[in-house]
Formats: structure tokens, sequence, C-alpha cells
């Protein structure tokens, strides 16, 4: 039986992984790029602890590869529909996530990406790059004024989306929200609670901010789609798998949808190649929680969980049963 280590299936930040030799256990890590399943299986085995991103797929034989001395695994990231939570339940392993820390670094990229596509700040940047002539005009890249009582309707209402309101709210936009765990016509730090139909009929811009759960995948499906305002936009800074793209794709063509801005994918890394030929929808390789800080706090957060769940006391921010948030 090999030595049991903290087994780190990717690169964490540079300062968090010169850290890790002070734990007291030794450490397999793997490289920046994510492991091959046969490197995953064979690091992971013997593991007393796991450091994993959403790119490890965290199931039945990767825990029955680590061993029954796996204790924990540490999600970097918020989302956790990479790891099968009853199947670590089963084998007595505590799922840690990073909730909390990345809040404000996504929020603000929700923002620019709102304000990327509905003033369409990509599209005019490669307007701008291919040299062609152009002379200012009054109907040259119009776009949606978001201060002019715009409303942005926000799918789940948790820290993440709250924190979208109050960036919205400085803006002047008008805000809304859908989520279960509140009651239609409350009024929520200034936001209105309204039923998920109203937010997709009403709202100018809808942002989506739920997990991926059996009951939010393919939540924006052709369906919904259909029910949005005419030349609204999408957001989606939460999981690719919540929005139907071939439904997504059909609306962006057709002018249903202005624009839409999107920063994860169902088939992650792999995006589908019909977005490319869009002019009105701005991709983004799944950054919403770069900023330097946040990401040295998550990879940190992972760490505590580990440290903690190994001395033998609760983890700080254990995953819970998960339960629909839209």
């Amino acid at each position: 039986m090999p030595q049991p280590h903290l087994y780190v299936a990717r690169t964490l930040t540079p300062a968090v992984m010169a850290e890790l030799d002070d734990l007291g256990l030794p450490v397999v890590a793997g490289e920046e790029a994510p492991p091959a399943r046969d490197r995953l299986l064979a690091g992971i085995a013997g593991a007393a602890a796991a450091i994993v991103t959403l790119t490890e797929r965290v199931d039945a034989e990767l825990l029955d590869a680590a061993g029954p001395q796996l204790r924990v695994v540490a999600n970097v990231a918020v989302g956790y529909d990479n790891i099968d939570l009853e199947a670590a339940a089963e084998r007595g392993v505590v799922v840690c996530n990073t909730p909390g820390v990345l809040d404000d670094a996504t929020a603000d990229h929700t923002f620019a990406m709102l304000l990327a596509t509905t003033r369409r700040v990509v599209e005019a940047d490669r307007f701008a790059r291919t040299g062609r002539p152009w002379i200012w005009g009054p109907n040259m890249l119009v776009g949606l004024d978001i201060s002019a009582d715009a409303t942005l309707g926000i799918v789940g209402f948790g820290r993440i989306g709250r924190a979208v309101a109050r960036r919205a709210h400085a803006f002047g936009m008008r805000v809304i929200t859908s989520d279960p765990g509140l009651n239609v016509g409350d009024a929520v730090d200034g936001v209105t609670v309204v039923g998920f139909e109203e937010l997709l009929a009403t709202a100018d811009v809808v942002s989506l901010h739920v997990p991926l759960l059996p009951s939010t995948r393919h939540l924006i499906d052709a369906s919904a789609l259909a029910r949005m305002r005419p030349r609204s936009y999408l957001v989606n800074a939460a999981r690719g798998g919540v929005v139907d793209e071939s439904a997504l794709i059909d609306a962006l063509r057709s002018g249903h949808l202005a624009g839409a801005a999107l920063d994860t994918f169902e088939g992650e890394p792999r995006i589908n190649p019909e977005f490319a030929g869009l002019e009105n929808v701005v991709l983004q390789p799944h950054i919403a929680s770069a900023g330097d800080r946040t990401r040295d706090a998550m990879c940190r957060l992972a760490v505590r969980n580990v440290t903690r769940v190994l001395a033998g006391e609760p983890a700080e921010t254990p995953v819970r049963t998960p339960v629909a948030t839209a």
C-alpha cells in the first residue's frame, strides 16, 4: 500500500504550492493540465486527502482507487457536479468546495460579460481590427442602454447572484430574481422576487447563477428561450449544462435574442464551433473567478478544508445535500 499522501490533481497557484510541504504530509502533485484518467487513478491511490478541480471526475471508480484511508476530497470550485456525492458519502469521504471567496470576482466578470454583449464591445473590437474604412454614424453598432430602465433578471439568488445585483443597482438597472427559496412578491436587498416565467418575459438581460443539478440541466431550453423577450440577452457564468446550446444558437441566429455571453460550455473545454460564426455572442474560457487574489483564496480554502478534516475537525465548507435553486 502506498504511503498516505495528499494528492493534488493539478497545479495550484504558486504561493499555495510552495506552502504544501508545511502540511507534514507527502505531496503527489499533477501538472498544469488535467491528468489523464490513468494518471488520476494512479496518483490518488493510497491518498489520505485529494485536492481536485472541476475537470476531474470523482466517481466510485476513483474513490475505490484511492482506498479506504481517503478522508476528504476538496474541490477548487463552488460547483461540484464533477463529484458523485452519494458515492463519497457511502465511503465516508467528506467533500468540500470553495464558496464565498470567489463571489466578487465572478460577479465582476458576469457584469463585464453583460456590458460586453449589450454594448457589443467584442463585436466592435473585431470590426476595428479588420482595418476596414469606417465613419461614425448614429446607427453604428448600437446596443442596449442598461442604465435606461433596463431590467436584469437573475436566475438563482445566492451569494453570486446577490453580488451581481449590487453591481446592477450601481448602474441604475431594475433587478428581479427567480429563486425557489424565496417567496414571489417579496423584496430582498432591493430586488423583487418573481416567478421564473415572469422573469423570462420581463428581463432585458437574463443572468444565470444556479448549480448544475438534474433539475437545472437545460433549464434554458428552446421553450424558455422562446419565452424570453424579443431582442433580449442571456449571460451564463454558472455551468454550461444549464443551457441547451443548440437551442441558444438557433435563438441567436434567428435574431430572437440580441446577444449572449457565455463563460461555460456543455462540452467544456470543447466549444460548439457554431458559436464561432456568430457575431452576437461573447465567448469566455471559464475565467469568471480568474482574479489573482481570488484564485489564491480558492486554493487556500481547499487546503484549509483538507487540514481540518485530517486533524479530526469539521470541514470549513463541506458540500451539503444539493437542492434546486431555479
